[in-house]
């Protein structure tokens, strides 16, 4: 159900060709300037300046690209509590309630209108998708109902990339048995060749993940908290620490994966523990991995964090179900049995299978 009602077609209509008709008034104006005087005056055709755009907190979804020198523009400390270079306001109230994270809310999370979204890097860069780190705060007094303090948060950006321009790897032994709610977006999906196809495909990938992410926390599976998700941009809880360094500066630290940690024997124990209550979460849920392996695994001191989940199979309807389940559980037990547990990956098959129907 859509959040406002929909315009009749009529008024659309006019409406998209009035803006054809009617192009911006300063840009005409200096049209006539310059066939009157043979010339187009420079602050005719500049924007506005970046820190006064019209709008405020919900003005713009995208990220502001680096083309303002403050130099130039005669100051060298623009407004914090506007967006700069590698910022945007906070997308949070631009999606869709049903694309936001479950409730109850974490507390950690922010969520006010005022607050920036400044892009700090890349975390990873993968086959089908990069991931950013990317800081979500209000700054100090932007917001008359917030503290003096800044209200922060860290989260991690996972960006999927259309067909063209990404190496997707994933075929039908994952889509398998999933639904599309629209049957123009099935045929496109068919048709990889055309734009429109690449790109569903795309959304499509971010769309289970996103899905998959929600309703395994919702259940209790030691997931990432699924924040927000637009378009082919899954916001997601950043599972990590912030040290500071040498200088004083606080710096972030993403959890390593399993694959790379080396636990006592009480801490392994307890990694498979959370590990099979997640994969459990999942089984009743109707659902597998996909691709469960100590590089999808987080290790956050004694926590452990599934992650990567785009690809969950459909225990019911997938035909190769039952082939991904078993590898899933052949991969994280060779794991755990080179470091000295006792566990039986068929064993684990039995007992998710079970679970699940």
């Amino acid at each position: 159900m859509p959040r406002f009602p929909e315009a009749p077609k009529s008024v659309l209509v006019r409406a998209a060709n009035r803006d054809r008709k009617q192009p911006d008034a300063r840009l005409t104006a200096a049209k006539r300037r310059a066939t009157r005087s043979g010339g187009v005056r420079r602050e005719d055709l500049e924007g506005p300046h970046p820190s006064r755009v019209e709008g405020g907190p919900s003005g713009s979804d995208d990220y502001n690209d680096d083309r303002y020198d403050s130099n130039e523009h005669g100051t060298t400390n623009p407004d914090p509590t506007q967006p700069g270079p590698g910022q945007r306001w906070s997308t949070w109230r631009s999606v869709a309630k049903g694309q936001r994270g479950p409730e109850p809310l974490p507390d950690w999370l922010v969520t006010r209108d005022a607050a920036l979204d400044t892009e700090l890097g890349i975390l990873k860069t993968g086959k089908e998708a990069d991931a950013f780190l990317v800081e979500r705060a209000v700054p100090p007094g932007a917001d008359p109902a917030s503290s003096d303090r800044t209200e922060r948060c860290l989260l991690v950006a996972k960006r999927y990339r259309s067909l063209e321009h990404g190496q997707f790897q994933r075929g039908t032994e994952y889509t398998e048995g999933r639904r599309v709610r629209r049957t123009r977006d099935q045929r496109a999906m068919e048709d990889r060749k055309s734009a429109w196809g690449r790109a569903v495909s795309a959304t499509q990938w971010a769309d289970a993940e996103f899905v998959a992410l929600r309703d395994a926390w919702s259940a209790g599976a030691p997931v990432p908290y699924p924040v927000q998700i637009d378009g082919t941009e899954v916001l997601m809880e950043f599972v990590g620490t912030e040290e500071v360094d040498d200088s004083g500066r606080t710096q972030p630290v993403a959890a390593p994966r399993l694959t790379r940690e080396r636990p006592s024997d009480d801490l392994l124990e307890s990694y498979w523990d959370q590990l099979t209550h997640g994969m459990s979460v999942l089984a009743r849920l109707g659902l597998a991995h996909g691709d469960l392996s100590p590089y999808n695994i987080l290790a956050h001191g004694e926590r452990l964090v599934i992650i990567d989940l785009p690809q969950v199979v459909d225990l019911a309807s997938n035909p190769f179900a039952s082939e991904v389940l078993l590898r899933d559980c052949r991969t994280v037990c060779g794991w755990f049995t080179a470091r000295g547990l006792d566990v039986d990956p068929d064993a684990l098959f039995a007992d998710l299978f079970a679970q699940a129907f």
